[in-house]
């Protein structure tokens, strides 16, 4: 197998994941089982994590995209805490992406979509409540969907970037 086969695949998934094995294979020039073989190694390896469509937002329901970063207290990142963390994200469905993290004086992120204002205030009253002991600050940055963009969201921009 030709050592940036895998690299070359990706990045062709990247471009579009539908495409079949057979499809790839053409455009690479090698055989389809060996397309199916670098495919299951990459998935078994968890580079490739999940297969998924990237929606229009807006046209789901969503008017708004919400970056929350938080101040944690330094507890959070033990084991027992962490674990009730990682539950209480999955209480959120519309919460897409949450992390500890460093920069702008806060330690944590948290990516989530509202369907309107008084979706957004409803979750941020959550988390206050119920994790007051745990945040020590929360300030959040809003996205009104359907507005200006410079870049659409999309993960086919990163085929072009090195792996």
């Amino acid at each position: 197998m030709r050592k940036e086969l895998p690299q070359q695949l990706l990045r062709e998934l990247l471009k579009n994941s539908k495409r079949s094995d057979r499809e790839l294979a053409k455009v690479l020039g090698v055989s389809q089982p060996t397309i199916t073989r670098t495919r299951h190694k990459l998935e078994e390896e968890g580079i490739i994590r999940d297969y998924t469509v990237i929606p229009d937002f807006r046209k789901m329901g969503f008017e708004l995209l919400t970056f929350t970063f938080v101040t944690m207290h330094p507890d959070v990142r033990k084991d027992e805490i962490a674990k009730e963390a990682r539950k209480q994200a999955l209480q959120f469905p519309n919460v897409i992406f949450a992390s500890p993290g460093e920069g702008l004086g806060m330690t944590g992120v948290i990516m989530s979509f509202h369907q309107d204002f008084t979706d957004y205030k409803k979750t941020m009253n959550l988390l206050r409540v119920e994790w007051k002991e745990h945040f020590v600050k929360i300030e959040s940055f809003l996205v009104a969907l359907g507005e200006e963009e410079y870049k659409g969201f999309s993960l086919t921009y990163l085929k072009d970037t090195p792996l």
